[in-house]
């Protein structure tokens, strides 16, 4: 699928709940895929792209922001606090802060360089023990505790569980996000991410449907 038809696609979802396209963000998911495919989209005029690992993120975009500008850089997956001082440099908005240790880390950080990202707490919306992020019961206080820190928080960020319906998740995150006076949501992938613009997500995180499957490891 083109990336027009996936912005297509989120401009006719949003418009058919009243919301204007332009306040959804298509975050082009570039993990794992050949640098000649995420050249061609960025020749194609996108600007905005998300990765899972900083060292991925490290080999891959100082060279194309040198060649592209106005490059936005989104980290997506799981973030280890010993890496949090690169992300820090190389992102634009990091969308998996999730626990205390991690958070302080990126506020000490902030403050030793005046610099911060964006930041999305990511809240583990169907309680699975294997996946990151803070328990909804728990979300209201790690935001608190963030505040309280001064980082700049711009929303939540959710990735349901793969087997249940998607958009009792996007529901819940948005209304923990409402109850905090968050209005950013990052929320809906490739499979799902009309849904999650109809319900109110302001980032959508989208990489098979425009890049294809992701190449399978060598040997």
């Amino acid at each position: 699928m083109s990336i027009a038809e996936i912005r297509d696609r989120i401009a006719t979802a949003a418009r058919a709940v009243g919301r204007d396209p332009a306040g959804v963000t298509l975050i082009a998911v570039s993990k794992q895929q050949p640098l000649a495919r995420v050249e061609a989209i960025l020749s194609e005029g996108h600007r905005v792209f998300g990765e899972n690992r900083v060292q991925e993120a490290a080999g891959k975009w100082p060279e194309f922001r040198a060649r592209f500008d106005a490059v936005r850089l989104h980290l997506i997956g799981p973030l280890q606090t010993n890496k949090a001082r690169q992300a820090m440099e190389l992102a634009d908005a990091i969308h998996s802060v999730d626990r205390p240790r991690l958070a302080a880390t990126i506020a000490r950080i902030a403050q030793e360089t005046g610099h911060c990202p964006e930041l999305f707490v990511q809240v583990n919306t169907g309680e699975e023990p294997q996946k990151a992020g803070v328990l909804p019961a728990e979300a209201d206080g790690f935001v608190a505790t963030c505040r309280g820190m001064d980082l700049p928080l711009a929303g939540l960020m959710c990735i349901p569980p793969v087997e249940e319906e998607p958009s009792l998740h996007f529901a819940l995150l948005r209304k923990i996000a409402e109850r905090n006076g968050l209005a950013g949501l990052s929320m809906g992938m490739s499979e799902d991410f009309e849904t999650a613009v109809r319900l109110g997500a302001t980032h959508v995180r989208v990489g098979s449907a425009i890049f294809g499957a992701r190449p399978a490891p060598a040997g």
